[in-house]
């Protein structure tokens, strides 16, 4: 009688953001949170290494919020047994987040006001530094969970939602 194994499934299957650390959004900010969540469970590669190292190949559940200017991540099996917590510093990030917060406010309210040149431009230095700051995050996570280019973006925005303070 042979053991069954079964092929590694590296993705997130279920992610929310802590509750408690979000104080504020408006519908644009909701918006790209629904989009974002959406679009990374349509599609993710998620490899946390300290778990599949002790058998477990997913596919995961994952919680992000932010406790005193860092990111908290809990990694848990589909079937919600812990599997393993970690904390990222979000320093490096602060002023990408900044930034990257102004540009959408003068993405929407271009859309509002602006011609289709002045929104498409706007937008293309939007998709700019998100995608730096995509980059960026697939570094700083690649010593506890390997990530592709798409889940590192959508994971970003997912940041930038847990930052926002009204």
């Amino acid at each position: 009688m042979t053991a069954h194994v079964t092929a590694p499934d590296y993705r997130i299957v279920d992610i929310k953001l802590d509750e408690r650390t979000i104080l504020w959004r408006n519908a644009d900010i909701e918006q790209e949170r629904r989009v974002a969540i959406f679009d990374l469970l349509e599609g993710n590669s998620f490899q946390p290494l300290g778990v599949a190292d002790h058998g477990n190949h997913g596919p995961y559940k994952v919680m992000l919020g932010v406790e005193e200017g860092r990111l908290t991540v809990a990694i848990n099996a589909a079937d919600n047994a812990p599997l393993e917590s970690f904390i990222l510093p979000l320093a490096p990030f602060r002023r990408t987040v900044r930034d990257y917060f102004a540009i959408c406010d003068s993405y929407y309210q271009a859309i509002r006001q602006s011609s289709p040149a002045q929104i498409e431009t706007i937008d293309m230095a939007r998709r700019a530094l998100h995608n730096d700051a995509a980059e960026a995050l697939k570094e700083r996570l690649e010593a506890k969970v390997l990530v592709d280019f798409d889940t590192a973006r959508r994971l970003f925005t997912l940041i930038c939602v847990l930052h926002i303070r009204g």
